[in-house]
């Protein structure tokens, strides 16, 4: 079996990014968090193709994709993926993603009638300043300059351990894919600017207005250990709007905190998966 394609696809005026992996069962689309890229979902990509189609997109404003709009948020970035559903013509599309990427992937699923399923990966709540004050500290490094690749490395090694996370080859792999070198140094690719103004799209986001347009079977992961010595990104009530307004939802709870839900491969997590997927 041949391994993954990375491919451009021109939507809404600029380019998509995507990592597609080869399957039979059906198309699973992924989605990565604020900051992340395509990479954020390689346990999951490992986990599933072969079986599934796995496409893994960088959204616009990270990884290889153009940069994000004027206007960025996760209405923007819901926009690209129904277009690129429909530019690839893919068909009952089952549709997961990780943080910000589940607030998107739920918003396109209220849009259209031909979802199979959603996995929403710690994310479509309902968000207060408690998510601000854990986010927020550890955005200043997307606008810092660095000497070379090596030192962005050694920072992001430093906050990740901070977040509770064992380091790996794989995030080093994360890391340096997200930096590029611009007049003599060296930066994150994205506009931290941008990444703000798509955080505080999560604070417009009104899960029981999403919730109640999705038909299909909902798969929730929700993570609650502490994320180093702060609590859990979402408490148990950030998920009672979705919990409330959603047809049919089954909602699992992990061990996992929100950051090593993607980049350990959850044991506990993976199963549930399957499982619901092989139930749609």
């Amino acid at each position: 079996m041949s391994g993954v394609k990375y491919q451009v696809i021109n939507v809404n005026g600029s380019e998509l990014h995507f990592a597609d992996y080869p399957g039979e069962k059906g198309t699973i689309i992924a989605v990565h968090g604020l900051t992340g890229n395509h990479m954020q979902m390689h346990y999951y990509a490992e986990l599933l193709k072969g079986e599934y189609r796995f496409i893994s997109v960088d959204l616009k404003g990270r990884g290889k994709s153009a940069p994000a709009g004027i206007n960025t948020g996760i209405e923007l970035h819901t926009q690209d993926i129904l277009a690129l559903i429909d530019a690839l013509k893919i068909k009952q599309p089952i549709l997961m993603g990780y943080s910000m990427g589940a607030f998107i992937m739920a918003n396109v699923a209220s849009k259209r009638t031909d979802v199979k399923g959603v996995v929403l990966l710690d994310g479509a709540a309902t968000c207060t300043d408690h998510q601000r004050k854990i986010v927020e500290p550890s955005l200043g490094r997307i606008s810092k300059h660095y000497e070379n690749a090596n030192a962005y490395i050694q920072e992001i090694k430093e906050i990740y351990g901070r977040l509770g996370v064992e380091w790996t080859d794989h995030l080093e792999n994360v890391g340096r894919y997200e930096i590029a070198e611009k007049d003599g140094h060296w930066e994150n690719k994205s506009d931290e600017e941008k990444i703000r103004q798509d955080f505080q799209s999560f604070y417009a986001y009104k899960p029981e207005e999403v919730f109640k347009n999705i038909m299909c079977p909902v798969l929730l992961i929700h993570s609650t250990g502490e994320i180093g010595t702060m609590p859990a990104l979402f408490l148990a009530e950030s998920y009672t709007e979705t919990l409330k307004n959603a047809k049919n939802i089954w909602k699992y709870t992990s061990s996992s905190n929100h950051y090593t839900l993607v980049f350990e491969e959850r044991k506990d997590v993976n199963p549930v998966i399957q499982c619901f997927l092989e139930n749609l």
